[in-house]
C-alpha cells in the first residue's frame, strides 16, 4: 500500500537553510556510500539531499545513497510519504533510530550497507545532552577510519553566544524543556573526541549557525 500523501509534515525552516547546508555536503562527503541521517524529522532534508547527491547517471553526483532515521512514528511516515511524493530512487526507507540509545539497528547490518558519513542537523540543541553522547558514541562505533559526522546547528563558542537571536533561542528552549538548550562547541568537541573523531572545520551558516565536520581517526 502506498503511504498517504497527506502524511507529509513540514518544517519551515528547511526551506531556508537546505540550499546552504547542501552547498557543504556537496564539498565533504565521501563519494560513495551509504549517509545516515540521524533525526531526520519531517524528511524534507532528505528527500532534497537525496536527489542532489546520490547516484546518478550524470557524472555530477556521485555513487551515494540516503539513509533517513527518526525514532517518531508519525515522523517517520512523513520522510517516506516525502520520498513516495518526490520520487527518491536513492533513499532508503527510513528506520526507527534513537540517538541516545546504546546500539543502534543499523549496526546488524553494516556488512551489507556500510555507512560511510553520518549527518544530524538541529537536533542536539533539542534533546537531552545525553542524545549528544549517544550520537557521538554511535558514529564512533559505526564509522570506519576517514568517515564524516556533519552536524548543522546554533552552538556557543567560549561559553558565551554568537548572537543575540541564539541567546532567546536557548532561553525559549530552556523554558520548553530544562534537558535542552544551545550546546557549547568546545563540550561537543570534547564529546566527540572520546569517541575517535576530531573536529576538522567548521563553516559559518546563515542565521548564526554553524557546520561542524568531524573525521573518525
Amino acid at each position: 500500500m502506498n503511504t498517504p500523501l497527506d502524511a507529509r509534515k513540514y518544517a519551515p525552516a528547511t526551506e531556508r537553510n537546505r540550499e546552504a547546508i547542501l552547498e557543504v555536503l556537496s564539498q565533504i562527503l565521501p563519494p560513495t556510500g551509504a549517509v545516515l541521517e540521524i533525526a531526520s524529522g519531517t524528511g524534507e532534508h532528505a528527500t532534497f539531499f537525496a536527489s542532489r547527491l546520490g547516484d546518478s547517471a550524470s557524472a555530477a553526483k556521485s555513487d551515494r545513497k540516503w539513509l533517513p532515521s527518526d525514532p517518531n512514528p508519525e515522523l517517520r511516515a512523513s520522510i517516506a510519504a516525502w520520498s513516495e511524493y518526490l520520487g527518491c530512487a536513492n533513499i532508503y526507507p527510513p528506520i526507527d533510530l534513537d540517538a541516545s540509545n546504546s546500539v543502534w539497528a543499523v549496526e546488524d547490518n553494516l556488512d551489507t550497507l556500510p555507512i560511510a558519513a553520518i549527518v544530524n542537523i538541529n537536533m542536539i540543541h533539542i534533546s537531552p545532552w545525553s542524545a549528544c553522547l549517544g550520537l557521538m558514541a554511535g558514529a564512533g562505533r559505526i564509522l570506519k577510519a576517514g568517515g564524516v559526522l556533519y552536524l548543522y546547528g546554533p552552538f556557543k563558542q567560549n561559553g558565551k553566544h554568537t548572537a543575540p537571536s541564539n541567546e532567546a533561542f536557548d532561553e525559549s528552549l530552556r523554558m520548553q524543556s530544562l534537558e535542552w538548550g544551545v550546546r557549547d562547541l568546545d563540550d561537543v568537541v570534547v564529546a566527540a573526541q572520546a569517541h575517535n573523531l576530531n573536529l576538522i572545520n567548521t563553516h559559518k551558516m546563515p542565521a548564526n549557525n554553524l557546520s561542524l565536520i568531524f573525521q573518525r581517526v
